[in-house]
C-alpha cells in the first residue's frame, strides 16, 4: 500500500467505514462522514463500453470505488502517460477528463475496494446494464 495513502487519516477512516458499515443499506446520494474531507456518494449508473468510457483524474480527492450490485471494470493509466486532455480541470468538481483510449483495465467484484490516487487516471463504469456502487471521496492531505 502506498505510504501517502497510509499516512492520510481520511483514507484510514474511509477503510474503517467500509469495514464497519453495510454500504448496500445506504440510500442513493451523498453521505458526509467527515464533512468535505471524507464522504461517500451512493449511485446507480449506466455502464459503458471501453470505447465510450473516458479516463479521468482528480487533484483534491482520492477515489475509493466499491461496486455493490455487480462487477465493474475500470480503465487505468498513469496520469503522466495521458496526453490528450478533454478541456481543463473543472476545479469545482475536481475532475479532468482525457481523450486517450483505454488500453489497460482491472475488474472488481461486488464489495471489492479499488483506490485511485491523483497519480492514476481511471475510467469507471465499464460493463453492461446498470450498477449500484459507492464512490468515496477522500481529501488529499
Amino acid at each position: 500500500m502506498d505510504k501517502k495513502l497510509m499516512d492520510n487519516p481520511y483514507y484510514a477512516k474511509a477503510i474503517e467505514y467500509i469495514n464497519t458499515h453495510d454500504l448496500n443499506a445506504l440510500e442513493p446520494g451523498k453521505h458526509l462522514i467527515d464533512g468535505e474531507n471524507l464522504f461517500v456518494n451512493i449511485v446507480d449508473s449506466n455502464m459503458k463500453t471501453p470505447e465510450q468510457s473516458r479516463l479521468e483524474v482528480h487533484d483534491r480527492y482520492i477515489d475509493i470505488q466499491v461496486p455493490l450490485s455487480k462487477e465493474e471494470t475500470f480503465g487505468v493509466a498513469p496520469r503522466s502517460s495521458c496526453k490528450e486532455p478533454d478541456g481543463e480541470m473543472n476545479v469545482e468538481k475536481d475532475i479532468l477528463f482525457y481523450r486517450d483510449p483505454v488500453t489497460e483495465t482491472i475488474t472488481a467484484a461486488p464489495g471489492e475496494v479499488v483506490t485511485f490516487a491523483p497519480e492514476t487516471a481511471h475510467a469507471p463504469l465499464i460493463g453492461e446494464g446498470t450498477i449500484h456502487k459507492a464512490i468515496f471521496k477522500v481529501k488529499v492531505v
